[in-house]
C-alpha cells in the first residue's frame, strides 16, 4: 500500500522487503474515504511490481449500520468491511493466479477467508496490526457517558468474539509486538506465529545535519488524526498538561500535523498551538522540530510514528501505552510519562538540558538501527511462510 499512515507504511515495508528478496507479490487493497487510492500518486514501478488493484468500499459509520449489526449480534467494526464487489475481485484474482501464501492485513479483511479457501489452496497468514478489541476497551475506560459506555461494551464483546474466532481459521499469524504475540500465542498455542516489528530502511531516514541543541525547542505531534486514540490523547494533553507547561515557559510552541485533522481542530483556540495539517514530507517536518509528544491513553500494537521519530534522532515523550511493544528504555532512548505531572516535568527536563535531548536522540536512532532493520524482519517473515 502507498505509505500514507502507520498501517500503510508497515504493509508497504513488508511488500518492498519481499520484492527485494526475489519473491512475487500481488497487492489487492480496499480503497476507502479514509484511505483513498490515488493512482496518480502511486509510483508506476510499484503498480507494475505488485499488480496493485483496489476496490472502493464505503466504510463510513452510520447509526443504522451500527444498530443493525447489534441486533444481529454481529461486530459492526467488521461488518463495515464486507463488500460483494471486493469478494468478487478476490475470486477474479484467484481464478487468474496461484499463490503459496495469502497474507491478510488485519482482521478487517478476515470476512473473506471462506472465499479464499473456496478458490485457493494457499496458506493464509494473518498480520495482526493490533489487538483490536483491546484498543476499544481502553478507549471505553475514559468515556464519561453511561450510554456510550454501555454501547461500547456491547460492541467490544462482539468484536472480541470475532477477533478470537479469526485465529481458528488461519494457518499462521504475525504480531507487531511481543506483548501482542504473547496474548495470541497463549490462547492459540498450536498456531504458528512470529513477532514481526515495524521494519524500516534506515537509508530513508537521513539526518543531514547534526542535531544542534536549542534553548527554545519546538514541541510537536504528527500522526493520523482520524485515529481515535490520537485525538483522545491530544485532548488529554491540552487539557491536563499544556496549561501547566505554558505557565512555566510562555514562549513555548506546539505544532500539530497529520492526515484527517477534524475541522474543529483546524481552528483550535489554544495558546501557542499551531495546526499545520497534512504535510507533504513527514521526515522533513519531524527534522524541523525538536521534541515529539505522543500522549496515547488507548491503543495497542506499535506506534510507527514513534519509530520514525526515533530513526530521525528525535526525543520522544510518550505514555506507557505509547511505548508498548517497543524494547525501549526510559531515560536512555525515550521518555515515558504516566501522569500530567510526569509529562510536565519531563518537558521541563528537556527544555533545561538540551544536551540530554541530543544524547536521547542519538540513542533512539541506534535503537531503531538495531531493532527495526527491515532486511532481518523480512527474513523472519519468509521463515514463517516456509514453516507453514
Amino acid at each position: 500500500m502507498p505509505a500514507v499512515d502507520g498501517g500503510c507504511i508497515a504493509t508497504n515495508t513488508i511488500t518492498q522487503g519481499l520484492l527485494h528478496n526475489g519473491h512475487e507479490v500481488k497487492v489487492l487493497a480496499i480503497s476507502t474515504l479514509k484511505h483513498p487510492a490515488d493512482f496518480d500518486k502511486i509510483p508506476q514501478e510499484y503498480i507494475q511490481d505488485t499488480g496493485f488493484e483496489t476496490v472502493f468500499m464505503n466504510t463510513a459509520v452510520t447509526p443504522w449500520g451500527a444498530a443493525k449489526s447489534m441486533l444481529l449480534g454481529q461486530s459492526y467494526h467488521i461488518n463495515r468491511f464486507i463488500s460483494k464487489e471486493f469478494s468478487a475481485k478476490i475470486v477474479e484474482v484467484l481464478q487468474k493466479e496461484t499463490f503459496d501464501v495469502i497474507q491478510l492485513e488485519s482482521i478487517f479483511v478476515a470476512p473473506y477467508i471462506d472465499t479464499i479457501r473456496k478458490h485457493s489452496q494457499a496458506k493464509i497468514v494473518l498480520r495482526a496490526h493490533n489487538i483490536e478489541h483491546k484498543i476499544w476497551g481502553r478507549f471505553m475506560i475514559h468515556q464519561k457517558s453511561p450510554i456510550k459506555k454501555w454501547l461500547l461494551e456491547k460492541m467490544i464483546r462482539q468484536l472480541r468474539r470475532y477477533e478470537m474466532g479469526v485465529f481458528t481459521k488461519v494457518d499462521g499469524f504475525l504480531a507487531i509486538s511481543a506483548p501482542d504475540y504473547n496474548f495470541f500465542h497463549k490462547r492459540f498455542p498450536q498456531l504458528k506465529g512470529n513477532v514481526i516489528p515495524m521494519g524500516i530502511n534506515i537509508d530513508h531516514y537521513i539526518i543531514e545535519n547534526e542535531y544542534i541543541p536549542t534553548t527554545n525547542p519546538k514541541l510537536f505531534h504528527i500522526g493520523s488524526m482520524n485515529w481515535i486514540p490520537n485525538l483522545e490523547g491530544l485532548e488529554w494533553f491540552f487539557d491536563e498538561v499544556w496549561k501547566t507547561i505554558l505557565s512555566r515557559h510562555p514562549g513555548l510552541t506546539f505544532n500539530l500535523a497529520g492526515r484527517g485533522i477534524p475541522k474543529k481542530w483546524q481552528s483550535l483556540n489554544i495558546p501557542n498551538v499551531i495546526v499545520d495539517g497534512e504535510v507533504e514530507d513527514a521526515n522533513q517536518y519531524i527534522l524541523s522540530k525538536d521534541i515529539m509528544i505522543v500522549p496515547l491513553l488507548s491503543g495497542s500494537g506499535v506506534r510507527i510514528k514513534i519509530i520514525e521519530g526515533m530513526a530521525l534522532g528525535k526525543t520522544i515523550i510518550t505514555t506507557p501505552i505509547g511505548a508498548e511493544g517497543l524494547e525501549v528504555e526510559h531515560g536512555v532512548n525515550i521518555f515515558i510519562a504516566d501522569t500530567p505531572q510526569e509529562f510536565a516535568n519531563l518537558i521541563d527536563k528537556c527544555i533545561d538540558n538540551s544536551e540530554l535531548c541530543k544524547i536521547i536522540g542519538e540513542n533512539a536512532r541506534n535503537y531503531v538501527i538495531l531493532n527495526h532493520n527491515n532486511e532481518i524482519i523480512t527474513q523472519n517473515i519468509i521463515s514463517l511462510y516456509e514453516e507453514i
